[in-house]
């Protein structure tokens, strides 16, 4: 826990945008810096931040590990002690999914503006999937 907590803090970056190596498990571009596993491609790497096994590791990574100085503290020998803060830990996604989410919301930002600046497309579009919505009530094959 505490390599990963300074993972987190001083290694971030690097770890979630690691060279491609063909050693290590996807090439080592699918990398959960919470857990420090590998993982072989997208879908396992997603899967994995649905499971208990990861929800659990966050949960953990939430309170600052323990030092040696909250020790001495505790002890009564270097001033005050301070229960240990809560932090706020978020899922950090690697930069091939952080890339590949851009590149979507890109694609369909452009959509939205090209529907948007002609009103005759939106209603094309929007006749198109009522119809195939009717059609599909009706058991007709959906184009």
């Amino acid at each position: 826990m505490d390599e990963i907590d300074d993972d987190l803090k001083h290694n971030a970056e690097q770890l979630l945008a690691q060279p491609v190596d063909v050693e290590k498990a996807g090439n080592a571009q699918y990398y959960c810096i919470h857990c420090a596993r590998y993982f072989i491609d997208e879908h396992a790497l997603s899967h994995h931040y649905r499971t208990k096994v990861h929800k659990r590791r966050l949960k953990a990574l939430e309170l600052e590990p323990y030092t040696i100085e909250e020790s001495e503290r505790a002890a009564g020998l270097g001033g005050s002690y301070h229960a240990p803060q809560k932090r706020r830990i978020v899922t950090q996604l690697p930069k091939i999914l952080t890339d590949k989410l851009e590149a979507n919301k890109e694609a369909s930002s452009l959509e939205a503006d090209a529907e948007e600046s002609d009103p005759k497309k939106l209603k094309l579009a929007l006749e198109d999937v009522d119809m195939q919505e009717r059609e599909a009530k009706a058991g007709l094959p959906v184009e």
